[in-house]
C-alpha cells in the first residue's frame, strides 16, 4: 500500500498571536512511497496538490511534541484523558485544556509510561487543512521519541534568517531540543555519551554539525527521516482527536503494520501457505475426479455386460435398476413394493392373537389397522425391522410398514 508523509511545519511560539495564528502553512514538506521503505518522489506543495495515498500520516518536529515520564493511571478508557490531565498537570506549561495528549504505545495500567503532550489548536488546524484537501490522515507521529537507542539530530529552521542550527536529542530519559550557538546543549547531553549514539543531520546542517560535534554525522535528506518517522510504534491522533470510524481506521492501521518490513517473514510464510494449500486442492480434486471417473466406468461395464441388450448407457444406476425390475416382472417375482413382500414383513413381526383390523396397501408401504398394542411391543417391531431395511411408523389406530430411505435388501 503506498504511503504518504507529510512533514507540519514548526509551530509559531514567539508571536504573541501564536495561538490563534494557527493556520497551516502554504507549502508542506512530503514523500511518497509505495512500500513505506523505498522514495518514489518528494517534494513540498500546498495542501491541496499533495499526492494520493493508500496511508497518509503527518510527522511532528521534535521541538512540537512533549513527553512526559508518568505512572499510568488505572482508568477506564472513557475516563483515561481525564485521568492523564489530573496525573501531568503540574508538569506541563501550558493549561491541560489547550494541550492534546496521547498515550505511549506500550502504555500499561500500575506501570510508569510515556506521556506526549502537543498544542491542540495548532494540531487541529493541521489536520484540518490536510483532510480538507480530501486526503484522510490515518496517524500522526512524532519525527523522534523516547528510545534506548540515544539519538542526535542537527537540523535547521528554514525561517531563521541566517540559518541557525539545532541538536534534536532523544534517549531512553526523553526528547529534547536545544540551539547549537552556546554551551547550553553541550551541558544538556549526558556524560558520558553512549557509544552507540546515532548522530544524523540535515544536508544544510552537516557541516556546522561536524565542527560542533568533533566527528562526522550521517547525512540524512528529510524524505529518509520522514519514512523514518513512519515506522515509529507511536500515534498521535487520540482520545478527542481519534478518527471518528474506529473500526475502518483501525483495519487500515493493523494492515499498515502487517504491510512493514518486520512483518514480511509472516507474509511469505502465508503466501506459501496459500499456495500449498492451492495444490493441494487442486491435487486432491484432480484424484477425487479420477476416483469418480473410474467408478461411473465401473457401472456402465457392469450394466453392458449384466444386460448386453442396453445399447445407449445415459445413466447407469437409473437403467440397471429399471431392467433388474423388468426382468423380476417378467419372473413373476414379487419386487420391495409389492403387496406379497410387505404382507411377508407385517407377518414377520405381527403379534399372535391380534389381527388388523382394517389393511391400506399402496405401493411401497402398508397400512394396518389395530388398536391396544402396547408401546413396548411397538419398539421391539420397529427394532427387529430396522436392520432389514423397513421402518415401523405407530398411529393412533394404525401401523404403517414401509421402506427406510436406502431401501431394503434384495
Amino acid at each position: 500500500m503506498s504511503l504518504l508523509v507529510v512533514q507540519l511545519p514548526d509551530r509559531p511560539r514567539l508571536h504573541p498571536q501564536a495561538r490563534t495564528a494557527a493556520a497551516p502553512a502554504q507549502e508542506l514538506g512530503w514523500v511518497l512511497s509505495p512500500d513505506g521503505r523505498t522514495v518514489q518522489s518528494e517534494g513540498r506543495c500546498a495542501a491541496a496538490l499533495l499526492p494520493q495515498a493508500g496511508t497518509t500520516v503527518l510527522a511532528c518536529g521534535p521541538a512540537d511534541v512533549a513527553f512526559h515520564r508518568i505512572d499510568w493511571p488505572k482508568a477506564p478508557p472513557a475516563r483515561l484523558r481525564a485521568a492523564l490531565a489530573g496525573l501531568a498537570e503540574e508538569m506541563l506549561l501550558d493549561e491541560t485544556d489547550a494541550l492534546h495528549l496521547a498515550a505511549a504505545p506500550d502504555a500499561r495500567a500500575g506501570e510508569p509510561g510515556w506521556l506526549a503532550a502537543i498544542d491542540r489548536d495548532w494540531l487541529v488546524a493541521q489536520i484540518g487543512a490536510i483532510e480538507a484537501s480530501g486526503r484522510a490522515v490515518d496517524r500522526i507521529v512524532p519525527m523522534l521519541w523516547p528510545d534506548t537507542l540515544a539519538r542526535g539530530h542537527f537540523h535547521v529552521d528554514p525561517a531563521d534568517e541566517p540559518p541557525r542550527p539545532r541538536l534534536s536529542w532523544a534517549d531512553a530519559q526523553g526528547v529534547s531540543t536545544w540551539p547549537v550557538a552556546g554551551s547550553l546543549a553541550r551541558s544538556l547531553l549526558p556524560e558520558p555519551l553512549p557509544g552507540d549514539t546515532l548522530w544524523t543531520a540535515e544536508p544544510a546542517a552537516a557541516a556546522p554539525a561536524e565542527r560542533w560535534l568533533g566527528q562526522p554525522v550521517q547525512v540524512t535528506r528529510q524524505a529518509e527521516l520522514l519514512l523514518a518517522a513512519a515506522q515509529s510504534p507511536w500515534n498521535l491522533r487520540q482520545f478527542e482527536l481519534a478518527p471518528r470510524h474506529r473500526g475502518l481506521a483501525q483495519l487500515r492501521e493493523g494492515w499498515r503494520r502487517f504491510m512493514t518490513p518486520a512483518w514480511r517473514p509472516v507474509r511469505l510464510g502465508l503466501l506459501g501457505l496459500v499456495l500449498v494449500q492451492v495444490i493441494g486442492l487442486n491435487a486432491w480434486a484432480w484424484l477425487q475426479e479420477r476416483e469418480i471417473r473410474s467408478r461411473r466406468l465401473e457401472m456402465t461395464q457392469l450394466l453392458t455386460r449384466t444386460h448386453p441388450q442396453v445399447r445407449a448407457v445415459l445413466d447407469a444406476p437409473v437403467q440397471m435398476e429399471r431392467e433388474n425390475e423388468m426382468l423380476r416382472t417378467s419372473a413373476g417375482r414379487a419386487g420391495d413394493g409389492d403387496l406379497e413382500t410387505l404382507m411377508q414383513v407385517a407377518a414377520s413381526v405381527w403379534p399372535e392373537g391380534r389381527p388388523p383390523q382394517t389393511l391400506a396397501f399402496e405401493p411401497g408401504q402398508i397400512r394396518l389397522g389395530v388398536q391396544g398394542l402396547p408401546p413396548e411391543l411397538l419398539e421391539q417391531m420397529r427394532a427387529t425391522l430396522a436392520p432389514g431395511g423397513w421402518r415401523l411408523e405407530p398411529g393412533a389406530d394404525q401401523v404403517q410398514i414401509s421402506q427406510a430411505r436406502g431401501g431394503a435388501p434384495r
